[in-house]
């Protein structure tokens, strides 16, 4: 039996029992089912307890701290969270000072496109009112 076979069988026993589970839970009386429903949160409470916390860690060498751990007093561990902040500050700083780059380019060549078309227009013999014409622009494009 492959293990795809294997896992396809598992799951379909799983169904069978929760479809034999489901069907008798319609005969148990009200007390009863309170009193599972009760002991299942309990338990769903306790797993969740139980589970184990992931926190976020940064890679360095010699440093197996994570962001947000607390300061237990060791050089080793004070220098690494600095430098983790101050990693973390300049990828910000990186990040923002990136953006505004870009926004500073984009509106540049905007208006350098803008620049292009008002040049184009007092260079141009007609006046500005041929081009606020619907008819001009249908001309214009039929002869393109």
């Amino acid at each position: 039996m492959s293990r795809n076979d294997k896992e396809i069988s598992e799951r379909r026993f799983a169904h069978e029992v929760r479809a034999a589970l489901d069907a008798g839970t319609e005969a148990l009386p009200a007390d009863l089912s309170e009193r599972l429903a009760a002991a299942r949160r309990i338990a769903v409470a306790r797993k969740k307890a139980a589970a184990p916390v992931l926190v976020p860690q940064l890679a360095m060498p010699g440093v197996h701290a994570s962001l947000f751990d607390e300061d237990d007093g060791s050089p080793l561990h004070r220098a690494g969270a600095w430098l983790r902040r101050l990693g973390l500050v300049w990828t910000l700083v990186a990040l923002a000072a990136g953006l505004m780059g870009i926004y500073h380019w984009q509106e540049q060549k905007r208006i350098e496109e803008l620049a292009d078309i008002d040049a184009a227009m007092l260079l141009d013999d007609l006046p500005p009112t041929a081009y606020a014409d619907e008819g001009f622009h249908v001309f214009l494009k039929r002869g393109q």
